[in-house]
């Protein structure tokens, strides 16, 4: 059955932290694989699952350096992981899959943001190729393990930036329109959104369910190739050393990756699946030409644009269509 797109008033909010979410829950036998868990909120949604005895799968590109930063953690696996490689991206699945484990949470975490190179090596666009594309592949890569768990959820970070409007399926990759970072960074998110959609409708027969989640704002790596100028627009200051400061308005990393968390693991989603959901709750439908900084737009939970993002993502990647993840297309 469907899931609505409307709040269940899960009792949660904004400030939720992701160690509140899981308050009480033993994940003790648990596997999750969260992609960029080493830094951000990527690196907090790691620290709470293990911490409550998950074990969790990291995919990094750069291994030392996120070995460095889960040091202190328990429970914890490091493995190269690059989503604008697509042979890297077969090789970290093929690893797991010869592990024999199943996967319960699969967090589709790691992206970029206005990266200074705009194609990949495919002549892609990075924004599309990485945010999105990179993790449908590894998804398909791992679907035997998904469902050898009987009960799994995947997890899509999108964003806010899916507001930007629709994507535009004439010219995913700028051929014919003048490139936008803004615009190509709202619609990969819109990307994952959909994905989450179409990824639903065909796992939950098979014991998967997928949800896309906004975490919020946060002042993360992800800023970092914005100038000062872009940045004070949105009310921050870069310092001399580096670091950001604002006026308020973003959540902490602990805070952000709270939503994700919640899709992830709790009861309270059990049966449900192929929604958008943000200050860990699902999200309320809005206008279209809405101003406002939350809830989700038709566009990015639209069946039909869903399935024709899976069928362009299926040729991209070579697949046949319809076998990359049988499933109930009805």
């Amino acid at each position: 059955m469907k899931t609505e797109q409307k709040p269940l008033q899960s009792g949660y909010g904004p400030d939720t932290t992701a160690r509140e979410v899981l308050a009480g829950q033993d994940l003790s036998g648990k596997v999750a694989i969260v992609t960029g868990g080493s830094g951000g909120i990527g690196l907090e949604t790691t620290r709470s699952l293990a911490g409550a005895g998950a074990t969790v799968i990291v995919g990094a590109r750069d291994v030392a350096k996120a070995q460095e930063a889960l040091a202190p953690l328990k429970n914890v696996e490091v493995f190269r992981l690059d989503l604008a490689d697509p042979s890297s991206i077969d090789e970290f699945a093929a690893a797991f899959r010869n592990s024999g484990r199943a996967l319960d949470s699969l967090i589709l975490n790691a992206g970029v943001s206005f990266p200074p190179t705009i194609k990949d090596a495919r002549g892609l666009d990075t924004h599309f190729a990485t945010n999105y594309l990179g993790h449908f592949q590894l998804t398909v890569g791992l679907w035997e393990a998904l469902k050898r768990s009987g009960n799994a959820r995947v997890v899509a970070l999108s964003s806010i930036g899916h507001m930007t409007g629709p994507i535009d399926f004439d010219d995913l990759q700028f051929t014919k329109r003048p490139y936008d970072k803004v615009v190509s960074y709202g619609e990969s998110k819109t990307a994952c959104a959909l994905f989450a959609v179409a990824l639903d409708k065909r796992g939950r027969e098979q014991g998967v369910r997928a949800f896309a989640v906004h975490p919020g704002a946060i002042l993360s790596g992800l800023t970092r190739h914005l100038s000062n100028a872009e940045l004070a627009a949105w009310g921050v200051i870069r310092n001399e050393d580096g670091t950001l400061t604002s006026a308020g308005g973003f959540k902490t990393a602990e805070q952000g990756a709270a939503t994700s968390v919640w899709c992830a693991v709790s009861p309270m989603l059990d049966g449900k699946g192929g929604v958008y959901c943000e200050d860990v709750d699902i999200a309320e439908i809005v206008p279209s030409d809405s101003p406002l900084q939350h809830g989700v737009r038709s566009w990015a939970i639209d069946p039909a644009s869903a399935e024709k993002l899976w069928a362009i993502s299926e040729d991209l990647l070579h697949l046949p269509h319809g076998q990359a993840i049988p499933g109930s297309r009805d």
